[in-house]
């Protein structure tokens, strides 16, 4: 479902991916590991569209990323690409409610399906007692499954996820690995998980290990 191939990219005279070659295949949780400076993250955010490649090709569900206008990239990252960040990027002003409707009403959603399929999102999450409460109202675990929530409310192709437990508690870390794979055996959902955290990656499907802006095993 995503294949990226030959994917380099540089910050200033900084290589940081050198040649990535990679194919995640549909309902897949793959974590990317590796040490620090690895290149991880920036290949997180290639794969969602969020930051360019200098070179190579990649696409998402068979559609050819580099192929698309800013504003037809903007609505395929909304439709198809939900993001899972380590601290919850939850807006403060809005409550858990509102904050998972967000990217619905981006895409053009009616308010009342919006409402709908979040509060549906929630209630699977057991954060139906939590609607109306806002993120500074909220445990850390709780903010992190109105996260997830809000990455799933367009029915994404895929979840990207960078250190999405990392600050967590250790009970919170296992919740929430454990609900990553309940979404992929409910939903068929695709994962891919950037992290530190080498229980999370003992017990996902494949870890690709990079290192030097390369893949080291896949």
């Amino acid at each position: 479902m995503i294949r990226a191939e030959k994917i380099t990219k540089s910050f200033g005279s900084l290589q940081v991916l050198k040649g990535i070659d990679l194919h995640i295949r549909k309902s897949e949780i793959v974590a990317i590991a590796g040490p620090s400076g690895a290149g991880k993250t920036t290949l997180l955010q290639i794969i969602g569209t969020l930051d360019s490649a200098d070179s190579g090709n990649l696409t998402l569900d068979g559609v050819c990323l580099s192929s698309l206008s800013e504003r037809e990239l903007a609505a395929f990252r909304n439709r198809n690409i939900g993001f899972v960040f380590q601290f919850h990027q939850l807006l403060p002003e809005f409550t858990a409610l509102e904050n998972v409707m967000i990217p619905a009403l981006i895409g053009k959603e009616k308010p009342q399906q919006a409402e709908k399929r979040a509060k549906e999102i929630l209630d699977f999450l057991k954060l139906s007692e939590r609607l109306n409460h806002k993120p500074a109202e909220l445990s850390g675990g709780e903010k992190q499954r109105v996260a997830v929530a809000r990455a799933l409310i367009n029915n994404p192709d895929v979840i990207l996820a960078d250190e999405p437990s990392g600050s967590l508690d250790t009970q919170n870390k296992e919740e929430l690995h454990a609900l990553f794979f309940e979404l992929r055996k409910e939903m068929c959902q695709t994962f891919v998980i950037v992290t530190h955290d080498e229980n999370l990656a003992m017990h996902t499907d494949r870890v690709i290990h990079l290192r030097d802006g390369r893949v080291i095993t896949a």
